[in-house]
C-alpha cells in the first residue's frame, strides 16, 4: 500500500544548504485553517501513518496538532466535536479515504458527508476543505514532511512548503553582494522580500528605497532614477541626485521593471555592469554602491522576444532569481494569513478579545462556512486582496458575534461549493482498525449540458486541478463541449502549456527533478501537452 501511494503523490524540490536538491516525498496532511480559538490556526496533524497502509482515527481528544518546528502539540479539543472518531484511511492509487460513523461528527466537504467519502490526488494536491460541526474547518492537503530546521519568520505570515522555499532564498542571498530579480503575480508580497533581504544584509544600517517604475512618467524617469544637473530639462531648477543617488550604499527596489523605457534599461545596465551612473545633463560618470532589488509580474522572457526588454539587463538583474508563490498555491495559509490581518484590525477596534473567547462553547467568531469558502477562492489579486477583503469583513461586522458577509463580498467570493471527492458505500458496521475494501467501480455519472456562460471562473479552475488539467476531462465535468473550454480560458485570462516560455518550464523541470505530476500540479498545465512541450524545447537543442 505504501508504494501504492508514493507512486501517485508528486515530489518536490527541496534545497538542501550548500548541497544542491533532494526530492522529498509529500505527506497527507491536516492543517487548521478556523477555530474557535485563533492562537490555534496553523497547527497539523501529519498523516504519515496512511503512507504505511495504517488509518488515522481523529476525535475531539486526539491526536494532537502541532504547529511547525515546534515538538508538543494540543488534540482539536472542541467540545462540540464527538468524542467519536472520523477516520481517514489510504486508498488505492494515492486517493484518501474519510469514514465518518453515524452520530459522530459532523463532517461538510462541499456537502455533508454520510457515510465516507474518497478524495483522489488532484483534489488532495489543490487542498480539501472539511467543516467540522460547524466549528472547525481542516484543509485536507499535501505538504513536505518537517525538516526540523528552524526559520526566521523574515516578518512573512505561513508554514507552507513554498513559502518556506522563499524564506531559504533569502537566507541564502541577503548577506551577497548580487542583485535579486523576485518574480510573483501582483499582490503576493514582492516588496516585502526586498525589504527582508535588506534587513538581513550588510547595508541594514544604511536606506532602503523602493521605486515603482510604472508610476513614474518616461519623461522624468531617467532624472528621477539617476539625478539630473540643474538646467538640464524643464523642471530642473535645482541639481538632484535621483534615487540611486539617495540609496548610496544601501538597497533601491524597483518595482515593475519590466515597465522600464528602452532609454532607462540602457542606463541601469550600465550601472549594474560598470557600477557608476550617468545624470542627465552630466558627461562625468558617478561611481555607485547601490544593491538592486528588482520585481515583476511580467514575463520578462516574452517582453524580450517582442523586443520590449533587454536580455542582459534580465540576466544582470537576475544574479538571483527568487519566484513568489501566488496564493492559491499555499492553501494552508490562508487562514493564518486571514487572522494575522484580522488581528491588526480587532486592535484597532478594540474587539481583540473576540479571537479567544473565553466560554469555550461560543460560537466561533469566524464561521466554518465562510472559512471554507475563503480557502476555496482563487484569489487572484492574493495577499492584498486577502488583506482589503479581511478589513471589509472586520468593518462590516463590528459588533456583532459572528462575521456576515454582505452581498458584495458574497458575490466577490463566488458561488457557493460543489461536493468534493466520491462518495462511499460502506457496509453498516465500519472496523476502524481495517483498511477498507476497495470500493467497486461507480456507474457513470450522466452529466447535464449547460451554458459555457453559467460558468464561473472558480469554477472552470476547480474542474481543471480536479481533472488535473486535462482539458477534454474537465469540459465533460463541466458539462460543455470541449471547443467551449478554450473560449472560457481566454474569457478568464487563464494559461495553457502553449502560453509558457521554455524557460518557465525548463527551469520547472530541474526543481521538479523531471517529475510531470508536480510540474502539472506547479505550472497547471496538462501531463500530455507539457510532455509534448519538453520535447520540444529538446529537439531545439535546449536542454531541460
Amino acid at each position: 500500500m505504501r508504494e501504492a501511494l508514493l507512486d501517485d503523490v508528486s515530489t518536490v524540490s527541496l534545497p538542501k544548504r550548500g548541497v544542491g536538491e533532494r526530492a522529498l516525498p509529500l505527506v497527507p496532511t491536516l492543517t487548521l485553517v478556523s477555530h474557535p480559538s485563533a492562537r490555534r490556526v496553523g497547527e497539523r496533524l501529519l498523516l504519515g501513518e496512511l503512507l504505511a497502509g495504517r488509518n488515522v482515527e481523529l476525535s475531539r481528544n486526539a491526536p494532537d496538532f502541532v504547529r511547525p518546528g515546534q515538538a508538543q502539540g494540543a488534540p482539536l479539543a472542541d467540545p462540540h466535536l464527538s468524542r467519536k472518531p472520523i477516520i481517514f484511511a489510504p486508498g488505492e492509487g494515492g486517493r484518501v479515504r474519510l469514514l465518518v460513523e453515524e452520530g459522530g461528527t459532523q463532517v461538510v466537504a462541499g456537502e455533508l458527508i454520510r457515510g465516507g467519502r474518497e478524495f483522489d490526488p488532484a483534489e488532495l494536491a489543490v487542498g480539501i476543505p472539511l467543516e467540522l460541526a460547524d466549528r472547525v474547518v481542516l484543509l485536507l492537503h499535501l505538504t513536505e514532511p518537517d525538516t526540523g530546521e528552524a526559520q526566521d519568520t523574515l516578518g512573512m505570515v505561513g508554514q507552507s512548503p513554498a513559502i518556506r522555499r522563499v524564506r531559504r532564498h533569502i537566507a541564502q542571498v541577503a548577506d551577497l553582494k548580487v542583485s535579486v530579480l523576485i518574480r510573483g503575480e501582483t499582490g503576493t508580497g514582492k516588496e516585502l522580500v526586498a525589504q527582508a533581504i535588506h534587513q538581513h544584509s550588510r547595508r541594514r544600517g544604511a536606506r532602503f528605497i523602493g521605486v515603482n517604475l510604472g508610476a513614474i512618467s518616461k519623461e522624468l524617469a531617467e532624472a528621477e532614477l539617476f539625478g539630473a544637473k540643474k538646467g538640464s530639462h524643464s523642471t530642473a531648477h535645482k541639481d538632484s541626485d535621483g534615487f540611486f543617488g539617495a540609496a548610496q550604499g544601501g538597497t533601491l527596489f524597483l518595482d515593475e521593471v519590466g515597465e522600464a523605457s528602452p532609454d532607462v534599461q540602457a542606463k541601469l545596465l550600465r550601472v549594474l555592469e560598470k557600477e557608476e551612473m550617468l545624470q542627465l545633463g552630466s558627461p562625468i560618470p558617478i561611481p555607485t554602491d547601490v544593491r538592486v532589488v528588482a520585481a515583476t509580474d511580467a514575463n520578462l522572457e516574452e517582453k524580450i522576444r517582442e523586443g520590449r526588454f533587454k536580455e542582459p539587463l534580465m540576466h544582470r538583474l537576475a544574479g538571483y532569481d527568487i519566484r513568489l508563490p501566488p496564493l492559491r498555491e499555499r492553501r494552508e495559509d490562508i487562514g493564518l494569513i486571514f487572522f494575522h490581518f484580522a488581528r491588526e484590525a480587532l486592535a484597532e477596534f478594540g474587539e481583540a478579545w473576540r479571537l479567544e473567547p473565553e466560554d469555550p462553547k461560543a460560537d466561533p467568531w469566524l464561521p466554518a462556512s465562510l472559512a471554507a469558502r475563503l480557502v476555496r477562492f482563487s484569489w487572484p489579486g492574493n495577499i492584498r486582496q486577502l488583506r482589503n477583503l479581511t478589513r471589509q469583513l472586520v468593518i462590516t461586522s463590528r459588533g456583532q458575534k459572528q462575521l456576515s458577509v454582505e452581498a458584495q463580498l458574497d458575490k466577490e467570493l463566488g458561488p457557493a461549493a460543489t461536493p468534493l471527492g466520491r462518495p462511499l458505500r460502506l457496509p453498516e458496521a465500519v472496523d476502524p482498525h481495517a483498511t477498507p475494501a476497495p470500493r467497486a467501480p461507480a456507474e457513470p455519472k450522466v452529466v447535464p449540458r449547460r451554458k459555457p456562460s453559467d460558468i464561473s471562473e472558480h469554477e472552470l479552475r476547480t474542474a481543471l486541478r480536479a481533472n488535473s488539467w486535462d482539458l477534454k476531462k474537465a469540459a465533460d465535468q463541466l458539462g460543455i463541449p470541449r471547443p467551449s473550454i478554450y473560449d472560457l480560458l481566454r474569457r478568464y485570462n487563464i494559461r495553457t502549456a502553449g502560453d509558457l516560455s521554455a524557460e518557465e518550464i525548463t527551469r520547472c523541470y530541474r526543481e521538479c527533478q523531471g517529475n510531470l505530476d508536480a510540474m502539472v500540479q506547479r505550472l497547471e498545465a496538462s501531463k500530455q501537452a507539457l510532455r509534448r512541450r519538453i520535447k520540444e524545447i529538446k529537439e531545439l537543442g535546449l536542454e531541460a
